[in-house]
């Protein structure tokens, strides 16, 4: 069993006790998305993009606490020389949108595991993925009376229970701006069009200005 076997069977039991949202199916569109990207960016390391794809959810906070730190749990038993478990966590750190507070891509391998990971959260799975957490959360799918905040903490970002609707507008529909990468671009202007026509029309039928 080589490293990526070794590190996919030790995540996969991780993330089976995820909802949906965030679940090793999750996992699987984030790696398409990013070998997709690396095609066309030849001078990238694709282990290091693959192990952080792998590793990129199983420490996030909102299913995970500071006792409990899988992904250096992990990483131990995955014998990597040092530098690569720098490189692979330089990459995970960079991922998280943390309400607009998100770290600076440096590398390469950071830029395309970030753009893979915010394409499966927009578009049409990124619409199912929405719901999915917000029906785990208990969250309302909408509410007229919620403002969307431009501002806020990454405390504020995590703790606020808002309406699925509302996290569109607070996260989703700024994730294109953001992409790094060419083909990350190209990927998400379709997938960005097709939440806004989702929205279009979750308006009319609500009838609601959200």
């Amino acid at each position: 069993m080589n490293t990526i076997q070794k590190c996919e069977q030790l995540v996969k039991l991780v993330y089976m006790h995820f909802d949906a949202s965030h679940d090793f199916q999750h996992i699987e569109r984030v790696r398409k998305n990013a070998f997709d990207i690396a095609d066309t960016e030849p001078s990238a390391n694709r282990e290091i993009i693959e192990l952080a794809v792998l590793l990129h959810d199983v420490s996030d906070p909102k299913y995970s606490t500071v006792e409990k730190q899988e992904e250096d749990r992990i990483i131990q038993q995955l014998s990597l020389p040092d530098y690569k478990i720098e490189q692979v966590k330089a990459v995970i750190k960079a991922i998280s949108f943390n309400g607009g507070h998100e770290l600076e891509a440096e590398t390469l391998e950071a830029k395309i595991v970030r753009d893979a990971d915010r394409l499966d959260a927009i578009g049409a799975v990124g619409i199912a993925r929405t719901f999915a957490y917000g029906g785990a959360k208990g969250r309302l799918l909408y509410d007229s009376d919620e403002t969307p905040r431009d501002n806020m903490t990454v405390e504020e970002y995590r703790t606020k229970k808002t309406a699925s609707v509302t996290h569109f507008y607070e996260k989703l529909l700024k994730l294109s701006d953001g992409m790094q990468t060419k083909k990350g671009k190209e990927l998400a202007k379709e997938r960005h069009e097709f939440m806004e026509l989702f929205l279009e029309n979750f308006r009319k039928e609500t009838g609601e200005q959200l």
